[in-house]
């Protein structure tokens, strides 16, 4: 069967085959899993935040070495070294870069000046309209669907919002798993969606084969604010409901803790910590106190998906973990949604021409 092809705003942009976006999740979207949904003909994007400057530079070698398709990174905006990593994108010849946070607006014009597209992820359309006027290329709007830090929107609200308020391509991320999905999305004006936790559960994921059976079997998620002090979507587990049952001195013992263990792990100073710290609560308009739970969220995820231990970590996971029972190949996954979109749009003009009243040539 021939390669199905959707043709949007997000793949001219890019230069993807397929309008089909894979998140930069920490500790999951390495090289291994990039790789695998470039090769797809997806845009897989690295997650540099739980990565040293030195390894980035590492991971993105690596990348280029198994691909020649484009790929993207995803940065700290409030990171004290992101002017070092944008410089080291621009060296390397990363095509894309994208952001968790809205990005200053001199970090935007810089890399667009280098010929990077720029692509912040919002979850209001008020934050969209905002990078839109400072230059962005496309947006990528979450719904409260998703996973790991969420809002309180459905994407079936917020998605239409942001498309009638911005004139830029929009990826629709939040609740997506399948080509009925990405048809429903381009229906609204969308130009692709991204997905996290379908490219988490498939083979190509470095995730360790254990914890991905956790979520095929758990399939609930809750939103807590006890992992960093923001509303958090990961997947239910004893942990969890322990951490929602500590009290506040409990809690910041424990991230002073992992804040001395990410330190050690990622080789910052204690005044870098405490400038990305600072960084953190003017950008957020957080609490001293939230910002130092925010110490916990590299460790507890490293804890379940690098070192293969839910009972001690969070997994970070969107709704869509209940209907997800499956490990496909990359491939597999991106060719499969890819087809499912096309016959669902084929048939709905299928079924608008048969609907249509004869014209009068034809009474």
């Amino acid at each position: 069967m021939s390669e199905q092809v959707l043709d949007t705003a997000l793949t001219r942009l890019t230069g993807v085959r397929h309008p089909v976006v894979q998140t930069g999740m920490g500790w999951v979207a390495g090289p291994r899993l990039v790789t695998a949904v470039a090769n797809a003909g997806g845009l897989g994007i690295l997650a540099s935040a739980t990565m040293t400057l030195d390894q980035l530079a590492g991971a993105i070698r690596e990348v280029k070495e198994r691909t020649d398709a484009p790929f993207g990174v995803n940065l700290r905006a409030d990171a004290g070294d992101a002017g070092d990593r944008i410089d080291l994108l621009i060296k390397e010849g990363v095509t894309v870069a994208s952001f968790a946070l809205a990005p200053k607006r001199e970090l935007i014009a810089k890399l667009k000046d280098a010929g990077l597209v720029v692509i912040p992820s919002v979850g209001a359309r008020r934050h969209a309209e905002k990078v839109a006027g400072w230059g962005a290329d496309a947006v990528l709007v979450q719904g409260g669907e998703g996973g790991g830090h969420t809002g309180p929107v459905a994407t079936t609200l917020l998605l239409p919002q942001v498309v009638d308020a911005v004139d830029i391509p929009v990826i629709a991320a939040g609740g997506f798993f399948d080509g009925r999905g990405l048809a429903a999305a381009l229906a609204y004006g969308a130009a692709g969606v991204a997905m996290g936790t379908r490219f988490l559960l498939t083979s190509d994921s470095s995730v360790p084969d254990a914890v991905k059976q956790v979520y095929l079997r758990t399939g609930e998620t809750v939103v807590t604010r006890q992992v960093d002090g923001m509303p958090h979507r990961v997947l239910r587990s004893e942990l969890v409901d322990t951490l929602e049952g500590s009290g506040r001195i409990g809690g910041l013992v424990r991230a002073l803790r992992n804040g001395a263990r990410f330190k050690k792990l990622s080789g910052m100073s204690w005044r870098e910590m405490i400038a990305d710290g600072r960084a953190m609560k003017h950008g957020k308009d957080l609490s001293w106190s939230q910002v130092l739970m925010a110490a916990n969220t590299p460790m507890l995820l490293k804890a379940a998906m690098v070192d293969g231990r839910p009972d001690l970590g969070v997994m970070a996971s969107g709704q869509v973990v209940g209907v997800i029972d499956d490990l496909p190949t990359c491939g597999e996954l991106i060719g499969s949604i890819v087809r499912q979109a096309a016959e669902a749009i084929a048939a709905q003009q299928a079924a608008l021409v048969s609907s249509r009243p004869p014209a009068a040539a034809d009474r």
